[in-house]
């Protein structure tokens, strides 16, 4: 009705009295503090719930992944406890694939550090040389060079690399999370289908951002694959030590956005420095350089498309403030929490679509992927060739909360 000419004129012919209390100007600035205030404190609140926030929603990731086919085994008629095991266990061989790497590369590195101390002092004296030779004799930097200590290194390091009893606990909830969010798909289909007659535009909305997620959580992980298959072969014929360590670090930075390259590169780097010297880690660079350009930022965003569906700036800070408020997780997670808020803010708002316009990497696609434009994908994983939701029946057709397309028709409505 706002949008309404003839509406516009009448509130602007009204006088300052008979205007409704929210549209005068002190009071618009109220309800911004009032929301920014909100919004403030439930990050400072979710912040403060990190350890229960961040295995949580990485478990309803992974679960999101899989549903596909627990929802393809409904339509083969097998009982939905069934499917919803088979996701489970699924999702659990891949969380503890995820933490079995992350473990066995961890004490791979514990193993190795102790074994380098005489030549990481070497090195330490060399660059000390080097800067010397080139001028830089600062008395500080001096000092500096000669209370390196090995030792106090690695004794930083091991707490850092040893906190089983943490990472146990992380373990624990994120498992525990898996047979909630099981539980609760059981029941996802009706719920979207009648979320969509009361909301639609929140459903579409939803519904693509189960998708996204989903699309680029696999796109992700087979070119994660690719890029730690090739950087082994890399590193081979460069002749570094522990190559499948250092193909299992860049398999897992690939999922960090942006700076996942880097970290991913500066171990396998400095080891080449201390063992084979600057020319070894300069082929290592000079590798992963190319490799990491090449697939992910040409070959790679081609299958992405728009999945991630923001700007590499909106990515980058994306990461900053995830971390910020989700712990080190923040950094797996930074791009699917940000598709999720602009799920519930932007997209399901179509009045928000001016901020979709600033924040999507195709500002041409902003106009069609703001949520009450196209309600005609399915929300629940229903494609277009597929059964319509049961009717009188009673009988439930599966569905999937965010495939490719997420929502029934909207001429169709929910069973009960």
């Amino acid at each position: 009705m706002s949008d309404d000419p003839q509406f516009r004129q009448h509130q602007s012919e009204l006088t300052r009295e008979q205007r409704p209390w929210h549209a005068s100007q002190p009071a618009r600035v109220l309800v911004i503090a009032l929301t920014i205030a909100g919004l403030a404190y439930a990050l400072m609140f979710f912040k403060g719930l990190q350890d229960i926030v961040a295995p949580v929603f990485l478990a309803l990731n992974f679960y999101i992944v899989v549903y596909p086919l627990q929802r393809y085994l409904t339509r083969l008629k097998v009982p939905r406890a069934i499917g919803a095991c088979v996701s489970v266990i699924l999702v659990l061989v891949m969380i503890f694939g995820f933490f079995g790497l992350t473990a066995w590369s961890v004490a791979e590195l514990v193993i190795l550090i102790p074994s380098y101390g005489q030549q990481l002092i070497a090195t330490y004296q060399n660059a000390l040389v080097f800067l010397s030779d080139i001028g830089v004799t600062s008395t500080v930097l001096e000092q500096q060079f000669n209370q390196f200590d090995v030792r106090s290194l690695i004794d930083a390091v091991y707490p850092l690399l040893t906190n089983v009893s943490m990472v146990a606990g992380l373990l624990t909830t994120v498992v525990m999370a898996v047979f909630f969010v099981a539980m609760d798909s059981m029941g996802i289909d009706r719920r979207m289908l009648m979320l969509l007659d009361v909301k639609p535009s929140l459903s579409a909305s939803l519904g693509s951002f189960a998708s996204g997620v989903r699309r680029y959580w696999i796109v992700a992980t087979i070119f994660g694959l690719i890029v730690a298959l090739l950087d082994v072969i890399a590193l081979a014929i460069i002749d570094v030590p522990l190559i499948w360590v250092w193909g299992v670090l860049a398999f897992l930075t690939n999922y960090i956005p942006n700076i996942g390259f880097v970290i991913g590169l500066v171990p396998p780097a400095l080891l080449a420095l201390v063992d084979g010297g600057w020319q070894s880690a300069l082929w290592v660079v000079i590798a992963y350089s190319v490799l990491n350009f090449v697939i992910q930022s040409i070959i790679q965003p081609k299958f992405t498309g728009e999945s991630v569906g923001v700007t590499p700036l909106v990515s980058f800070l994306s990461l900053l403030f995830w971390v910020w408020v989700l712990g080190w997780l923040g950094a797996l997670l930074a791009l699917p929490a940000t598709l999720l808020l602009k799920a519930l803010l932007v997209d399901a708002d179509p009045k928000a679509k001016w901020v979709n316009i600033l924040l999507a990497s195709d500002p041409k696609t902003a106009n069609t992927s703001a949520a009450g434009e196209d309600i005609t994908v399915s929300v629940a994983g229903e494609t277009a060739g597929e059964e319509p939701p049961a009717s009188a029946t009673g009988e439930e057709t599966p569905a999937s909360t965010g495939d490719s397309s997420l929502m029934p028709r909207a001429d169709e409505s929910p069973t009960n």
